[in-house]
């Protein structure tokens, strides 16, 4: 695996290397010892996957505050997405910005989020689905979220929403 440094700070993309042969490839999603070496989480307290019927369905932006603020790691497992992450950390030097990837399947690439992010994506195919790990396990009184289309964060999403839940429909917008 090779770990990536993305411009926010503490966020990676985490690239698998396949090993073909006949029967098609093999890879590494995850190793304790890799994932140690460079002070990311070894444990991982709950999975989840999510499928995305529509093309255009948004989720997020979602995150979790102490004391079950949470890391993920992700990718997807069928179709494409579009992955946004904001860096919501008080003291942080890259607070407040934003980064955005398209992942799709095969593609061999995970992201890892640290814990104090904001997260969200929409699929950009009919039948997408995205494959989390999380750091702690999901407290509804301790979720927070950020409307999807704050003017202060001016994430580019490609799509308009097709399918947006109510809860996500009625986030705040961002308060730093």
């Amino acid at each position: 695996m090779r770990f990536v440094p993305l411009p926010l700070s503490g966020a990676y993309e985490i690239h698998r290397d396949p090993f073909p042969d006949d029967r098609g490839w093999f890879s590494r999603a995850f190793s304790a010892e890799e994932f140690g070496e460079i002070g990311l989480p070894t444990v991982w307290a709950q999975c989840a996957g999510s499928l995305n019927r529509v093309q255009g369905t948004l989720r997020g932006l979602h995150y979790q505050v102490d004391p079950a603020a949470e890391a993920k790691l992700l990718h997807c497992v069928r179709g494409q997405v579009f992955d946004v992450m904001v860096d919501l950390r008080p003291g942080s030097p890259t607070r407040g910005q934003i980064w955005h990837t398209i992942l799709q399947e095969h593609d061999q690439r995970l992201i890892f989020i640290p814990e104090g992010f904001a997260h969200g994506y929409q699929s950009l195919t009919d039948g997408a689905e995205v494959f989390y790990q999380m750091s702690a396990p999901y407290r509804p009184e301790l979720s927070g979220g950020i409307r999807w289309d704050d003017p202060r964060l001016a994430i580019p999403w490609p799509l308009p929403p097709t399918v947006l839940s109510p809860r996500d429909r009625d986030l705040p917008f961002w308060e730093p």
